[in-house]
């Protein structure tokens, strides 16, 4: 189909959308991208839910939340809101009475986006693939694969990725591949199983600032967290929703944190 008024009468904010990924190829890559990861997170949902683990569960309650706002599905990302506070505020009853509601309407949004683009979830171009030519790397870790495929693609004429889900990830690919010279990480600070200041402790405690420099990945609108995180040496922060412009600013940034101390 690939016809945004379609989307239009479901109220989804194209406009935003389109003028945040810079043109409609690249909203509906992205589209697609939510699509290849959301059965994942839905699971991951549930299954935190089960085992009353609110501050996983805000987790992914908050990258549904992220997701649904960069695609301009407003109404979703209100109600995943409401979630992530539940989870954070450990309020098991609010989930327990509203995460049908939010399953349910998350997965109205996931059938206007298949119909919208006519094809069934594929596999993403920009997979991490690890393979053991020396080549400069830019870490990208986001529990997002919307969020992960847009900075990689944001970015893929000067630099070439690898992608972590999460902090354990993170840590795994700065210590079993050697080949990779990592030159600078985007963190998330909102991951499940390690988190990004778990990460940041890690590189303070290894001392990997001076050789690897991090910039934040967040969409935290609080004081306190931003100015935890620039406790650490980090040399920026880019803050959801962002776009290409943001993203190679950043990285840019980062790539040349270590190199401009000087």
């Amino acid at each position: 189909m690939l016809d945004i008024n379609f989307l239009k009468q479901y109220n989804v904010d194209t406009d935003t959308a389109i003028e945040l990924f810079g043109d409609v190829g690249v909203y509906n890559e992205t589209c697609q991208d939510f699509l290849d990861g959301i059965d994942e997170k839905l699971s991951e949902l549930k299954k935190y839910k089960e085992q009353n683990d609110m501050a996983n569960y805000a987790i992914y309650a908050h990258s549904i939340k992220s997701d649904a706002r960069y695609l301009g599905f407003t109404d979703v990302a209100k109600v995943a809101l409401d979630h992530e506070m539940a989870g954070k505020g450990n309020d098991l009853g609010f989930v327990e009475k509203n995460y049908d509601n939010f399953v349910n309407i998350t997965n109205q949004m996931v059938n206007i986006l298949k119909e919208y683009l006519g094809v069934n979830t594929t596999s993403n171009a920009f997979d991490n693939v690890l393979n053991n030519e020396s080549e400069d790397i830019v870490l990208v870790a986001d529990d997002s694969k919307l969020v992960t495929s847009f900075i990689s693609k944001s970015i893929a004429e000067k630099y070439k990725t690898v992608i972590a889900t999460n902090g354990l990830e993170v840590i795994d690919i700065i210590n079993n591949y050697p080949n990779y010279h990592i030159v600078g990480v985007l963190l998330d600070l909102n991951m499940p199983k390690m988190g990004g200041f778990e990460v940041l402790d890690y590189f303070k405690e290894h001392e990997l600032f001076s050789r690897i420099p991090v910039s934040i990945i967040t969409g935290e609108d609080s004081k306190d967290m931003i100015n935890k995180a620039f406790t650490y040496n980090i040399c920026d922060m880019l803050v959801k929703p962002f776009n290409n412009k943001d993203v190679l600013t950043v990285v840019d940034k980062t790539v040349n944190f270590n190199n401009n101390q000087g």
